[in-house]
């Protein structure tokens, strides 16, 4: 059973429900109030007996019997006095008020009611001279009887009618209610591993669907940044690394195709281990990109970055031991605002990857500045270096794109694409400034640091 059909039948239900409630209430108010009425013209009618047959004396039995019947009076109407010996004083057209129902409906209160078959009664006791009277009243209301037959047959039309409307009204409403839902899964049906930019209508992005929309709208943009995040080291990796491993093959095939000195065979050993070594910084390259390209959730927790700047200068030198890198830092009053929010081990790796680059690209010194300007924290990277062409300046953080001018000088061009998903990911802006043949500037804007912030 679909959906649709459901809502149509638990709507149908609950509306049969409160009609079948308030029907059962209207029928009883409706008979209570009549009966009521009805008990209350017997107790008159009693009153009116008593009065006329024991405190009027002229008005004997017979006389008594005339008048009833020719006032009017009720149908199928007993009329019935005893006194409190139960002996029977006065009767009119008795049929169900036999002796034995006349004494089993004697009742000690003042007014009592009761009924027999389908007639109401009522049972007065009527004092007079120090004596009790019972008056019995006994008649069926055929006006209440009619009315109830046709309030009933109303209310059972009435049911069925608004049954037969409510099943109608449900199938339209389910079904209006239902099609956004089947719109989405139109929707998604279409989508598959190549339409993963594909997305739902988010509408106003008020009521439940929409929220459901929005929240498969962000796992279809994760699903499609891991999807391409694949797609591109896929397409990296087979690009990047089949000329090295051809230059490999070709060159082993080359050294083996004939006997070699042993000096021979050493060097090519020393170029393999070489080649290899690029392949395995490559490699780690491309991981670290696929890594950012599929990870938003990284651990943030409060950096020290001159301690950072400092470390990384350490460990740049190993590798470029003639080289000097000069930190120029103006320490604020507050040292809390050396502080930044990020992770420590994505931010070493930017820093290694520009102090490498600006050593790589300069045969000079390199300086590093750390200042405070309006409240942000600024880390000025520069070389005096080969520099970048200006109208190549917007590209040099895409993958695997290097100047012209450096296109000499090894490397990947995998660097400088990690420090700006880094840098994104840690809300960073970065600003680059160069001129060809006399140096570049990188310079880093990290967001004001706020020490009871929470990660």
């Amino acid at each position: 059973m679909n959906i649709k059909t459901r809502l149509s039948l638990q709507f149908t239900s609950i509306v049969f429900g409160i009609l079948v409630f308030f029907s059962v209430l209207v029928y009883y108010f409706s008979f209570s109030s009549q009966r009521s009425k009805f008990r209350d013209s017997l107790l008159e009618k009693a009153q009116n007996t008593a009065i006329l047959s024991i405190n009027i004396q002229e008005i004997d039995s017979t006389l008594l019997k005339k008048i009833h019947q020719t006032t009017r009076s009720f149908e199928a109407e007993e009329i019935a006095i005893t006194n409190q010996s139960n002996k029977l004083l006065y009767s009119n057209k008795t049929n169900l008020l036999t002796p034995v129902e006349i004494i089993s409906h004697t009742y000690n209160s003042r007014v009592a009611f009761f009924s027999i078959d389908n007639k109401d009664g009522v049972s007065y006791v009527h004092v007079a001279s120090d004596q009790n009277y019972h008056v019995f009243v006994l008649a069926h209301d055929r006006y209440r009887e009619e009315n109830l037959n046709e309030l009933k047959s109303i209310l059972l039309w009435s049911i069925l009618i608004s049954v037969i409307l409510s099943v109608t009204a449900a199938y339209f409403f389910s079904k209006s209610a239902i099609k956004p839902i089947s719109n989405i899964i139109t929707k998604v049906k279409e989508i598959n591993s190549s339409k993963l930019s594909n997305r739902l209508d988010e509408g106003k992005r008020q009521d439940e669907i929409e929220q459901l929309s929005i929240t498969f709208n962000n796992m279809l943009s994760d699903l499609e940044k891991a999807f391409k995040s694949q797609d591109e080291f896929v397409s990296h990796a087979s690009h990047e690394l089949r000329t090295p491993l051809a230059i490999m093959i070709a060159e082993s095939d080359y050294i083996l195709s004939k006997t070699r000195g042993p000096e021979d065979y050493k060097n090519h050993l020393s170029g393999l281990i070489e080649d290899l070594r690029k392949m395995n910084s490559l490699i780690n390259s491309l991981l670290e990109l696929a890594h950012l390209n599929g990870n938003k959730n990284i651990q943030m927790t409060a950096v020290r970055i001159d301690e950072l700047i400092f470390n990384t200068i350490q460990s740049i030198k190993s590798k470029y031991p003639g080289r000097k890198i000069l930190p120029k830092i103006e320490y604020p009053d507050n040292e809390n605002d050396l502080n930044v929010y990020g992770n420590q081990g994505l931010l070493d790796i930017v820093f290694k990857n520009l102090f490498e680059n600006a050593c790589k690209f300069s045969s000079n010194d390199v300086e590093v500045e750390i200042s405070m300007v309006n409240e942000s924290l600024q880390v000025s990277i520069i070389d005096q270096g080969v520099g970048i062409p200006e109208d190549q300046i917007d590209s040099i953080f895409n993958a695997f794109n290097r100047s012209d001018n450096v296109k000499y000088i090894g490397g990947f061009g995998i660097g400088l694409s990690i420090v700006a998903k880094v840098m994104k990911l840690h809300s960073v802006e970065i600003k680059v400034t160069s001129e060809l043949n006399k140096g570049t500037r990188f310079q880093l804007i990290f967001p004001a640091y706020i020490a009871d912030k929470e990660i």
